[in-house]
């Protein structure tokens, strides 16, 4: 008897319509965002994780680079799109490293403190990249040390071709946040280099 009376002095629980869809309004806008509001395409893992910047002509006219940063500070650095080499019949055929006083492949960074990183300004030379009738010199673009090179590269320079801003990257520096500070505002945004090139 005593769970009876219980059972029947118990409040009724609020199961009102307004109570359970406002929630399910909530819980819906949180996991399934309104279809208008999304891009005809997912971002790619490059434009969900890096800050796009890009250098037109540096130092010479058609030596278009691109430098992807990092919320962590870290720098990646290859080929524009619109690079001159693209143009070039056949393409990319060879990456070399070695140049000149020193052979950026023979690096070999260690430790938590990056002991042996090769300390570079944004004009030093980084490699050439070579086609069938002509080589060009790409730079660093950005003063830091240099933690990585790509020496996939050296064996397969078709990553080049294929997926420069991807699997093709060149290398990656670490600058120091000042040295950032100072040299960002020379870059293009996505948006600048795009209506410069009419490409990307």
């Amino acid at each position: 008897m005593a769970e009876e009376s219980a059972s029947v002095d118990a409040p009724p629980r609020d199961r009102s319509p307004r109570r359970e869809s406002s929630v399910d309004k909530e819980t819906r806008a949180l996991i399934v965002p309104d279809a208008g509001d999304l891009p005809p395409f997912p971002p790619s893992a490059v434009e969900a994780n890096f800050a796009r910047y890009f250098v037109a002509d540096f130092l010479n006219p058609g030596h278009d680079q691109y430098v992807y940063r990092h919320p962590n500070g870290l720098c990646v650095v290859g080929l524009a799109p619109s690079h001159v080499a693209f143009k070039e019949e056949g393409g990319i055929t060879s990456v070399d490293f070695n140049v000149g006083k020193s052979d950026r492949s023979e690096m070999k960074v260690t430790g938590k403190r990056k002991r042996n990183a090769q300390h570079l300004q944004e004009n030093s030379a980084l490699c050439k990249v070579c086609t069938h009738g002509n080589s060009f010199v790409v730079r660093c673009c950005v003063k830091g040390s240099l933690l990585e090179i790509n020496d996939r590269l050296i064996k397969q320079p078709d990553l080049l071709n294929t997926s420069a801003d991807r699997e093709g990257y060149i290398a990656i520096f670490m600058p120091k946040p000042a040295d950032w500070l100072k040299i960002k505002d020379k870059f293009l945004s996505y948006d600048e280099y795009k209506n410069l090139r009419g490409t990307c």
